[in-house]
């Protein structure tokens, strides 16, 4: 399938069968009713007294009904926000130029500290009521009390019970609702800044004799290409980009990571760490054994990276040298070569998986022509009102970026699973919210190995998965390194960005030891990843990694299987938001507890590279 042209347009998105636009009287009235939804939710709250101070008297019926009463508000006033968020995210991500979208985002904002606040009080609220074990248990087994799914509170118990379980780590309320209203001045304020200078900065670059200035993202896209001088030259004209923005980035870091460590004391966390567990719903031990397996591991990439030095005729491997083409895959895919291939591969896996991702093709769910304001990376975002799904990718042609847009159509799909499932029911920790995104890479990447014509590119297909799985369990477990240093200094003092990019060096000598050149690291990984900046969700980095293995894992549960397994695969997707992970993993008999595991899905890996070493 070698592409014959590149110059074919990719997509965009549309949006239209959500909103008209952002100037429409329906995004209008749909603000209108977002407002009024949360009139109409605080004024319940009030009137039910849903506060962690009141007393409650009430029997088991009384409290279903209040506590009913409050999903149905809850679940109406999140689908509407979701959706508002999502739609206008969809002008901010892809242009950041545009000051309507951003002004409105920052209008949006200001209404969802209104929700926070509605559930601060009552989760403070529900951990009251909890505390009268035998009177909450009955509460939840009440039945009639509302046209289901609205109000089901058997469906919504796994809610009930986390929200209680975390009320322990609460401020008083009005502390919680002074936090929610500083954050849209402080932390957001702060990720937003990165966001536009990331998404803005633009970088004198030499091409064809001509220097242009060129958006990051397009000179990121570079580190895929075949020319190692032309990946070299784009590697040390993007650190000298993020050098150039490198005090503001600091600020935004220092700022974000400042405040999640004031609020974590305030709310009697012993470190950010904890909390970053109970998001993902997980324990220490398990995230600690899946670390050492992790670690382990790193003497196999280690190979893999030194072979592929010498493949390049280099003693050591530079950074800007980790993405490069080997194998016969100096090739690119049009974008309607990578549909057709991605569509043949679900298709054959599931009819359910291959219809609807032609489904997200056909009606332009993607967006993905890298262009100047338009963020990084890739993403999937929800639209619950219409009940779909968008994506944003970078798409270059390369074999990477179809795997990108196979993983993040996972996500899609793994959204349509949950279809007619509440907002509250759908909180999916990140740790198995990867979970569909893996199985379609996984899916892909064995049919094209499956298909090689010729050694030359078997090797460079599984160059294209090393590189990923190399990202995802070395680079990822030197951002944690990274990142955990980074709040244990933060606690004493602010960092520099000297401090930052010291930090990260470290980080990667400890993680890709003698697999790279020491000499050529990256020191500016902490500047243009945007997991480090959010304020509401910190270590976004190890989850990467147990996705992936966890991903790994049930896809063996697949092969041993066959069509058999699709059908539970489909209803753990369903579930994701109504359990830990190890409960959900224990359906197909996997003990994510147990070193056993991770390094069974290790070895998949280790295999490849061995593999890789031979060809």
């Amino acid at each position: 399938m070698v592409s014959q042209s590149l110059s074919e347009p990719v997509p965009h998105w549309d949006l239209s069968n959500v909103y008209p636009g952002l100037d429409s009287v329906e995004f209008k009235q749909a603000t209108d009713q977002l407002q009024a939804k949360l009139d109409d939710l605080d004024n319940y709250l009030s009137a039910q007294q849903i506060t962690r101070s009141a007393m409650v008297t009430a029997g088991p019926t009384e409290l279903a009904q209040v506590i009913a009463g409050y999903l149905d508000r809850m679940n109406a006033a999140l689908r509407l926000s979701g959706t508002l968020h999502s739609y206008i995210h969809s002008f901010v991500s892809t242009d950041s130029y545009n000051t309507v979208a951003r002004r409105l985002a920052s209008e949006l904002e200001a209404l969802s500290v209104r929700l926070e606040r509605a559930d601060v009080l009552f989760r403070g609220w529900i951990g009251v009521v909890a505390a009268g074990r035998d009177r909450f248990e009955q509460a939840l087994v009440q039945e009639d009390l509302s046209q289901p799914p609205i109000g089901d509170l058997h469906g919504h118990a796994f809610y009930l019970k986390e929200a209680a379980e975390q009320s322990r780590y609460l401020m008083s309320d009005t502390e919680e609702i002074l936090a929610s209203e500083l954050s849209l001045s402080g932390a957001s304020a702060w990720e937003k800044l990165r966001g536009v200078v990331t998404s803005q900065l633009k970088i004198p670059f030499e091409l064809d004799g001509q220097v242009k200035e060129l958006p990051v993202t397009v000179v990121q896209s570079f580190r895929t290409k075949a020319d190692g001088e032309l990946r070299r030259r784009a590697h040390e004209a993007e650190l000298a980009g993020w050098a150039s923005v490198r005090e503001p980035l600091a600020a935004c870091l220092n700022g974000i990571k400042g405040t999640v460590i004031t609020l974590y004391k305030r709310r009697g966390r012993t470190a950010a760490l904890q909390q970053a567990l109970d998001q993902a719903r997980i324990d220490r031990e398990t995230l600690e054994t899946m670390l050492a397996a992790m670690h382990d591991s790193f003497p196999a990439f280690r190979r893999y990276w030194q072979a592929k030095a010498r493949r390049l005729g280099k003693e050591a491997l530079p950074w800007w040298d980790l993405s490069a083409p080997v194998g016969s895959l100096e090739r690119r895919y049009t974008f309607a070569e990578a549909r057709d291939l991605i569509l043949e591969q679900l298709y054959a896996f599931s009819e359910r998986s291959g219809s609807f991702t032609q489904r997200a093709f056909d009606q332009s769910w993607i967006d993905a022509e890298p262009r100047a304001g338009k963020r990084g990376g890739a993403f999937c975002m929800r639209l619950l009102a219409v009940e779909e799904s968008r994506i944003l990718c970078n798409f270059d042609g390369s074999l990477d970026q179809l795997l990108t847009l196979a993983h993040e159509l996972g996500h899609a799909y793994h959204n349509e699973c949950q279809v007619g499932k509440m907002p509250l029911q759908r909180r999916t920790p990140m740790t198995l919210a990867e979970t569909a995104s893996i199985f379609n890479e996984t899916i892909v990447t064995d049919a094209i190995l499956g298909q090689v014509a010729s050694p030359d590119e078997e090797l460079g297909i599984l160059e294209t998965f090393l590189i990923g799985a190399s990202q995802v369990i070395v680079d990822i477990y030197s951002r944690y390194l990274f990142e955990k240093e980074v709040f244990e200094r933060r606690a004493k003092a602010e960092l520099s960005a000297d401090d930052f990019c010291d930090i990260m060096m470290r980080s990667q000598q400890e993680t890709y030891g003698d697999g790279l050149d020491p000499r050529h690291l990256n020191p500016y990984m902490w500047a243009w990843k945007p997991h480090y900046y959010s304020a509401g969700l910190s270590f976004y980095n190890f989850p990467y990694a147990f996705g992936l293995l966890f991903g790994l894992g049930l896809y063996a549960v697949y092969q041993e299987r066959g069509k058999a397994f699709l059908s539970e695969y489909d209803a753990l997707l369903r579930s994701t938001g109504e359990g830990t992970a190890a409960d959900l993993a224990a359906r197909f008999g996997l003990d994510i507890r147990q070193r056993a595991f991770w390094e069974g899905s290790l070895k998949v890996i280790e295999k490849r590279i061995e593999r890789y070493l031979v060809l």
